[in-house]
């Protein structure tokens, strides 16, 4: 788990510092709000969908290690490239890109990871994960900020290709020392058996599995990616240039906490521990959107809170959701239901910025609304099923 956690702090370091400045980036290359919404949102649901085709070959060959390795390698290449895009169209392919290789790896990390989980508790595992994980994001758009500030974007690309040698110095030798994490799982079939058990045939998932889907699907249609927020930052003058990735490392400061505090919360109660996620995504409109200098610090903070809970608990519940053996495919279904949801709105917050600010707090409002009334039959399920194991 600790391990884990390494390795994903270095990364985030590179991937999360880049994210930063995507969006103001873009603003240069002469990108609209509805665009930056868009390329993000593409590069989101790219690292989300493939995980349909990437999370069932992870079930499938078990080679969770080689999947993982190739993924973080696509990323920490693709990003300190950005520093020699010169048009608009090239930056765009590099933001897909490094969203890409997270598609490549992220099933086979977490499901190594859920296994960890059956021994700490889930809520736990990916709460202590998300953590480290959000420190190396705090860390990376500070260190962005600083090249920023001396000599422009592209040293601040540059730059993250340090962290990105030690993240794949971190990722073999993690993958040395921990060859099976499976091992520490007795319900996985390797760690219960001593020997690999490829799936067979089609994996039928709980219907509890897809209609939490559906609930994080609502919750995410209307939570706008930070690019659109760092492009309002920056084409409304409301922060200077190199303000703006400090504003992204508030934000992952906050998740990180976030993170913690909602896996506790998860352990002790539940899938009714993520509904604090919802006002948290309601308010981010009120406050990230506005001119006021304050309350757009406050807002990066809201909005990164919002973010280590989806990041972290939302993905621990999945674990808890589905049997051990099918998570690869479970994790693969889920985030690719979450990036479709993440495109589509992004991209309509994006072209709704375009229009007006309160356009974009109505539809906020009503996707948060939308998931709060379909997480309440799940917890009515969820109710039934504790009294049935407590008779």
């Amino acid at each position: 788990m600790l391990a884990f956690g390494l390795v994903s702090m270095l990364a985030d370091v590179v991937y999360e510092g880049a994210r930063s400045i995507t969006g103001p980036f873009l603003a240069t290359l002469g990108a609209s709000g509805a665009l930056v919404g868009f390329v993000t949102g593409f590069g989101e649901a790219v690292s989300l969908v493939l995980r349909l085709g990437t999370g069932p070959l992870a079930d499938r060959t078990r080679r969770y290690w080689p999947l993982t390795i190739a993924g973080y390698l696509v990323t920490i290449v693709a990003v300190p490239l950005m520093a020699l895009a010169q048009t608009l169209w090239q930056a765009s392919l590099l933001v897909v890109a490094e969203r890409f290789g997270k598609a490549v790896r992220t099933p086979a990390r977490d499901t190594m990871l859920s296994h960890a989980g059956t021994v700490v508790g889930q809520g736990k595992a990916f709460a202590v994960h998300e953590a480290l994980d959000q420190s190396g994001a705090f860390v990376g758009p500070l260190l962005v900020a600083l090249m920023v500030a001396v000599s422009g974007f592209q040293a601040g690309f540059a730059i993250l290709a340090i962290p990105g040698v030690l993240a794949v110095i971190a990722v073999l030798w993690v993958r040395r020392a921990v060859p099976s994490p499976e091992r520490y799982d007795r319900d996985h079939p390797q760690g219960a058996a001593g020997g690999p058990k490829p799936t067979e045939g089609a994996v039928r998932l709980p219907r509890t599995f897809w209609w939490y889907s559906t609930f994080t699907a609502a919750s995410m249609l209307g939570f706008a990616t930070f690019a659109v927020i760092s492009y309002h930052l920056e084409v409304r003058s409301v922060l200077p240039g190199p303000l703006i990735p400090v504003a992204y490392a508030v934000a992952m400061g906050a998740a990180a906490l976030a993170a913690l505090g909602s896996g506790a919360l998860y352990d002790r109660l539940g899938l009714g521990g993520l509904l604090i996620a919802l006002p948290l995504a309601a308010a981010v409109p009120f406050l990230s959107f506005s001119t006021e200098v304050a309350l757009v610090w406050v807002g990066a903070a809201v909005w990164g809170a919002a973010m280590g809970m989806h990041e972290s608990t939302l993905r621990a519940a999945v674990a808890d959701l589905v049997p051990s053996a099918h998570r690869g495919t479970a994790y693969g279904t889920f985030t690719a239901i979450y990036g479709l949801a993440w495109l589509a709105g992004s991209t309509i917050i994006g072209a709704l910025y375009e229009v007006s600010i309160p356009a974009v707090v109505v539809f906020t409002l009503a996707t948060q609304a939308l998931a709060l009334a379909l997480m309440i039959p799940l917890l009515r399920e969820g109710r039934r099923g504790h009294s049935r194991s407590a008779g």
